[in-house]
Parts: C-alpha cells; structure tokens; sequence
C-alpha cells in the first residue's frame, strides 16, 4: 500500500489553515479486503448498508480517518467551530484561560511537545484510526503517536476515582444501532483543541457513535464540564472508511524540533 502522512504545522496561528503539508510516502504490501461489499470493477459500495456481527450490532471494524487528504483540520483547530456567537457556555475563568492561550498562539499545547491528544480533540486529529471490535472490548489504535484507546462493553461501572489518563476511562453500551461512550478520569487543565478551549478533572465525554452505511461513521459528541462550562454542549463529526489501508508508525518525539519554535508572541 503506498499512502502519503499528513504532517500539519500551526506556525503563525492555529486560526489559519495548516502551511505545511508534506506527503511522506510508506510502502506497504497492498491488501484488499474480503469482508467489504465491492461493484464489478473492485471499488468498495461505501454507500451500502452498514455490515453487522453476530450479534446483530453495527461493525465499526475496520480503517478511519475524519477528513480528506488536503482538508483543513476544521474541528482540531476550533472544536467549537460550529457553534454560533454566544452560544459556547463556557465559564468566564475559562474564557478568560481560552484568551491566554490564543494570546500566545497555543505555544503550550501538549502536542508542541509530543504529548499524546486527549477526548475528544483526539477524534478530530487529522490521521488515520483503527477501530478493533469485539464482544466485550473496542479498541482504537491512533496513528497520531501511536497510542490506543479501550472501550469496556461488558458492563462494567466508570470507576469512582480512576487514574488520570490523557483519554480517560471508557465504557460503552449500545441503544439500538448506536454506540454511546462514556468517559470519565481525565487529566486536570486539558486542552479540547489547539485553539485553547479547556477541560478540567471533572470533564464528562458522552460520544454516540452510527455507522451510518459503509463508508461512513457519524459521532455526536456531548462535552460535560462544570468546572469550565455552565452546561453540557454538543458537536457532531463523522469520518470516512479508508478502504484497504493500513495504520503507519508514528513517532512524535524522533526528531521533534517544534518545541524550541513554540515562543507565542
């Protein structure tokens, strides 16, 4: 398989689109799926119905990634981006935090310093995921830094005082056709995007997840933080199969020269 890494610096600011977008080609063997729906020419149905498992629940197994090659990183830049004037509940100390970090061009995100993204910025971080799903267990492999991610399906409560993590603690449950995660434990002052908008200890992740044919997943996802919000908001994003493709190796901190660039203003 022969497909180019994005590589995306927010240099002067994280409010314009990325000014560097270097295609770093990997070879891997090509690979062609058996278990996706194809037409007689071999191209994928991405637009068939969505393939189910034994029991009968959707199956998001299988490569994603949230946008297109050359597409702007819309929601890692501003998870808010959607959101009209106003209508971002967001306590004026956190406002006010939000502003700072704007102020000196999010110099101090975690990700200047190889830092792993936590939930939900890590949904929107623009490199591929592999979902891995099993009865009583999802796991997602991220690219980006080469981490992974559970999601206990076998019942279990969210813990009463779980280790801080970076992405939390998650259980999951289905609602018909749809997968809703719940996490909790994450670390204290969080950044939920390279804009600055924060998270804190108490930050309460609820993502409701379709897969809405082939070649599609849809996510709504409630952020709940009484620290930094004065009521739980909600965004909505979706990522897109990418058919016959395989994860890449990723390390951040080989070779990192960002940091020393990281002055702000």
């Amino acid at each position: 398989m022969l497909r180019p890494f994005k590589l995306f610096l927010f240099a002067a600011s994280i409010f314009v689109a990325p000014v560097f977008n270097q295609p770093i080609f990997a070879q891997w063997p090509a690979v062609v799926s058996k278990k996706l729906p194809r037409t007689a020419d071999g191209k994928v149905k991405l637009g068939a119905p969505a393939p189910r498992n034994a029991q009968n629940k959707p199956d998001f197994s299988g490569l994603w990634e949230q946008y297109g090659e050359y597409d702007r990183p819309k929601y890692l830049i501003d998870i808010a981006a959607d959101l009209k004037p106003g209508e971002l509940p967001i306590q004026p100390w956190a406002a006010n935090l939000l502003k700072q970090r704007q102020a000196t061009n999010s110099k101090d995100h975690p990700g200047a310093r190889c830092l792993p993204s936590g939930i939900p910025e890590k949904d929107a971080v623009p490199a591929p995921f592999k979902i891995l799903q099993m009865d009583d267990l999802i796991v997602i492999l991220y690219e980006s830094r080469t981490i992974f991610r559970q999601i206990f399906m076998d019942g279990r409560p969210l813990p009463k005082d779980a280790e801080p993590a970076w992405q939390g603690y998650s259980i999951g449950h289905w609602e018909g056709d749809i997968l809703v995660v719940d996490t909790r434990g994450f670390k204290d002052d969080g950044w939920l995007d390279m804009a600055g908008h924060p998270g804190t200890d108490q930050l309460h992740v609820v993502e409701r997840i379709t897969r809405k044919n082939v070649g599609t997943l849809q996510m709504e996802i409630t952020i709940d933080d009484p620290k930094a919000y004065s009521r739980p908001w909600t965004i909505r994003e979706s990522a897109h199969l990418l058919a016959d493709g395989e994860l890449i190796e990723h390390i951040c901190e080989e070779n990192n020269r960002d940091p020393g660039h990281m002055v702000g203003k």
